[in-house]
C-alpha cells in the first residue's frame, strides 16, 4: 500500500471532497490577507486585523456549534432513514437567533466599539455585522451537507467561498482600492454567494421525517457554544490581548495576525477532516460500534499531531521572512516566535479532536470544563509580568497544553475501557 493510500484510509470518509474546498478556502485566506496587507496603511491593516479576528472567534464560536449540532443529529437521523427536513427548519431558526444576539449589541454599541477597535471607523462595525449574518447562514446548510454525508456539495461550497474571496479581494487590490471596509465586505459577499451556488443539494437531501424536538438541538447547545467561544478566544485572543494592551503598537498587532494565519497553515488542512471526523463518531455511536470509535478517534489523533508537526517546521523555517514579503506585515517578529504559535496550533488541534470525542461519547459539559480550565491559564500568563509578544504567545501554548491534558483524562476514562455511552 502506498504512503499516500495509507494516508487516505486513516482519514475519515469524505475528507478528501471537504479537503479540496478548505485548501482552496485556506489559500483564498492567505490572499485576502496578503492583498490587505499591501493596499492598507497600517493603522487601517490593524483594525481589519481586529476585524477579522472577532469574525473567527465570536463567528465561530456561535455559528459552528450549530454546524456541529445539526451535524449530529442528522446523522444520526441518516442511520435509522429519518428525513432532515425538520432539522433544516429548527436549525435555521436557531441560527438566526443567535444571529439576533450579535447583531443588536453590535447596533446599539457601533460607536464605542469603532472608537476602541477601528479607529472610530464605525463601517467596520457594519462589514462584521454582515460576516456574522454570512456565517449564521453557511453553517446551517453546511451542517446538513456534513449530517447527510454529501461531501461534495460541502466541500464545492468552501471552494466557491474561497474562490470568490480570492476573485474579490484580488480585485481590490488591482484596483488600487484602500478601503478596510472594501476587503472586509469580502468576508460577507463571498459565503453568501457561495450558499447560494450550494443551497439545491441542502434542500434536495432534506426530505420530510419525524418532527424535530427543540431539545435535542438545544440541549448541549449552551454547553457547546460555550466550549467553542472559548476555544476560538484561545486561538484568536494574542491580536485582541496585544491591540488592548498596547493601543498604540498597530505593527505588532498587524504582524501577529499574519504570522498566526501562517502557523495555523494546519488548521486548514485540519478542517479538511474535522467534519467528516464528526460525522463519522457520530454515525459509530448511533450504531454502537465502540471498536470503530475508538480506531477513527486514535487514526485522527495521529494524524494531526503528525500535521502539526510538519506544518510547525515550515513555520518556523520560513515564516520570518514570509510575512513582510507576503503579507506586507511589519518585520518584527523572529522564529522563537513562530515556535511557540506552531506549538500552540498543534496543541489545539489535538484539542479540538478530543473535544469531537466529547461531544459524541455525551461528555458535553467536560469538554467545557477543559476550555474554562485552559483559558484560565491563558488569562493568568497574559496578566503576568512577562514581555508582551512573548507572554500573548506563551498563553496560546499553555492555554491549549491545558485543555488537550484535560481532555485526554477524560477521553480515557470515556472510551478506553467501556462501551459509548450518549
Amino acid at each position: 500500500m502506498s504512503l499516500l493510500d495509507r494516508i487516505t484510509t486513516a482519514l475519515p470518509q469524505g475528507t478528501a471532497f471537504v479537503g479540496a474546498g478548505t485548501a482552496v478556502l485556506g489559500v483564498a485566506s492567505y490572499v485576502h490577507l496578503a492583498a490587505a496587507g499591501h493596499s492598507l496603511a497600517v493603522d487601517d491593516m490593524a483594525s481589519f486585523s481586529v476585524l477579522w479576528t472577532v469574525v473567527f472567534s465570536i463567528g465561530l464560536g456561535l455559528f459552528f456549534p450549530v454546524e456541529q449540532e445539526i451535524t449530529r443529529i442528522v446523522a444520526g437521523r441518516a442511520v435509522r432513514g429519518d428525513g432532515a427536513l425538520p432539522v433544516l427548519r429548527r436549525g435555521a431558526l436557531l441560527s438566526l437567533g443567535l444571529l439576533a444576539v450579535v447583531l443588536i449589541p453590535l447596533a446599539l454599541f457601533a460607536h464605542r466599539l469603532a472608537d476602541v477597535f477601528f479607529h472610530g471607523n464605525t463601517s467596520l462595525v457594519l462589514a462584521l455585522g454582515g460576516a456574522f449574518t454570512a456565517l449564521a447562514i453557511a453553517y446551517v446548510t453546511r451542517g446538513v451537507l456534513a449530517g447527510l454525508g454529501r461531501f461534495q456539495a460541502y466541500g464545492t461550497q468552501l471552494g466557491l467561498d474561497g474562490l470568490l474571496r480570492v476573485v474579490l479581494s484580488g480585485g481590490l487590490a488591482v484596483a488600487g482600492v484602500h478601503s478596510a471596509f472594501a476587503f472586509a465586505a469580502v468576508l460577507t459577499v463571498a459565503p453568501l454567494l457561495a450558499v447560494l451556488a450550494t443551497i439545491g443539494p441542502v434542500f434536495q437531501g432534506s426530505r420530510q421525517g419525524p418532527p424535530a424536538h427543540w431539545r435535542d438541538l438545544i440541549e448541549h447547545l449552551g454547553l457547546l457554544v460555550g466550549s467553542t467561544l472559548l476555544a476560538q478566544l484561545l486561538v484568536n485572543i494574542a491580536v485582541i490581548s496585544t491591540k488592548l494592551i498596547s493601543t498604540d503598537n498597530d505593527a505588532l498587532v498587524a504582524a501577529l495576525l499574519s504570522a498566526l494565519v501562517l502557523a495555523r497553515v494546519p488548521l486548514f488542512v485540519f478542517g479538511a477532516f474535522q467534519v467528516s471526523l464528526l460525522a463519522g463518531l457520530s454515525s459509530a455511536a448511533a450504531e454502537g460500534d465502540t471498536q470503530g470509535y475508538r480506531q477513527l478517534l486514535l487514526r485522527a489523533v495521529s494524524a494531526t499531531g503528525g500535521l502539526g508537526v510538519a506544518g510547525g517546521i515550515g513555520a518556523v523555517a520560513l515564516g520570518p521572512a514570509l510575512l513582510p514579503a507576503v503579507f506586507g506585515a511589519p518585520d518584527v517578529l523572529k522564529a522563537i516566535d513562530f515556535a511557540w504559535l506552531s506549538l500552540g496550533t498543534t496543541l489545539y488541534m489535538l484539542a479540538m479532536v478530543l473535544g469531537q470525542a466529547l461531544l459524541t461519547s455525551g461528555g458535553a459539559r467536560m469538554q467545557l470544563m477543559a476550555w474554562i480550565t485552559g483559558t484560565a491559564v491563558l488569562v493568568a500568563v497574559t496578566l503576568s509580568s512577562l514581555p508582551l509578544r512573548t507572554r500573548v504567545e506563551v498563553a496560546y501554548t499553555a492555554g491549549s497544553f491545558v485543555v488537550v491534558a484535560f481532555m485526554t483524562v477524560v477521553v480515557h476514562a470515556r472510551v478506553g475501557y467501556r462501551s459509548l455511552r450518549t
